[in-house]
């Protein structure tokens, strides 16, 4: 077996548990923090994360992953506190899981491709003793923003094997989901608000059913686009003062130059 004594990644973690432990003893800020108060920020770091992943800025995704490291320490240690759970049971617990729903590494189980290991993982979870869970969507969280939460149905839809047989069938249901969006604006004096919300919700899901046939992360596509107006507005923005004009007095004509513009400058 490996000499672990002086393994750089053990002494690293040791590291950050040690500085915890004095953070937590010694400084006001960190003494006072709770799961609750810890919860937000959390969430902000895990979007920080997201978004120097999408820049591709390798310095700041290392970075930001100490951050949501610091954040699980930080979480086990004040589990520690309340004699709930501590960072070992935290980690043999990761272990354990682990090791149980990937049979196919730690058993006999063979599989031919990813999709089969992702179909296991999905059973396996929803045979697992005292999961209580207990239906093969019981496990994707409430408050997940509504397009990744879309994203983790499909795919744990798929894995107990209810999906669609090629990407041409999703097609045509975002074709016929369009239509009966489209169908609600037919007579614009009689709109039915809710039933109109209620297609495109369907629509949308169709589209990002689609996304999962075609490889593209819906997520992530609707970012770059995001990102993409953004810069796009700001060159109009800083254009339209170059030249002295103000938006309001403004055709869109005349502002849909400035945007082809930065269309041709590429960005």
């Amino acid at each position: 077996m490996k000499d672990q004594t002086n393994d750089p990644r053990l002494l690293a973690f040791k590291r950050l548990l040690d500085i915890m432990d004095d953070l937590r003893e010694k400084c006001p800020w960190d003494r006072k923090q709770t799961l609750e108060s810890l919860r937000y920020l959390t969430i902000e770091e895990t979007y920080e994360l997201s978004d120097a992943i999408i820049e591709k800025d390798m310095e700041e995704v290392r970075k930001e992953l100490g951050d949501l490291m610091l954040h699980l320490v930080f979480y086990a240690k004040i589990g520690s506190e309340t004699n709930d759970f501590n960072i070992t049971d935290v980690l043999n617990g990761i272990c354990e899981k682990l090791i149980v729903r990937h049979p196919h590494i730690y058993g006999d189980v063979e599989v031919q491709d990813e999709e089969d290991v992702k179909r296991n993982w999905e059973l396996i979870k929803l045979k697992e003793k005292g999961n209580k869970k207990k239906t093969i969507l019981g496990g994707v969280p409430k408050s997940l923003p509504a397009m990744i939460k879309a994203m983790r149905i499909q795919e744990k839809a798929k894995g107990a094997g209810f999906d669609w047989d090629n990407k041409e069938q999703v097609w045509d249901k975002v074709e016929e989901e369009m239509a009966e969006f489209q169908h609600e604006y037919k007579d614009v004096n009689n709109i039915d608000q809710d039933k109109a919300t209620g297609e495109f919700g369907d629509l949308l899901f169709s589209l990002i059913n689609y996304s999962r046939f075609v490889n593209i992360d819906p997520e992530t596509a609707l970012e770059l686009t995001n990102k993409k107006f953004i810069r796009r507005f700001n060159y109009l923005e800083e254009r339209v003062q170059q030249d002295g004009k103000e938006f309001g007095q403004m055709t869109l004509e005349e502002m849909d130059a400035y945007w082809n513009e930065a269309k041709t400058k590429g960005i």
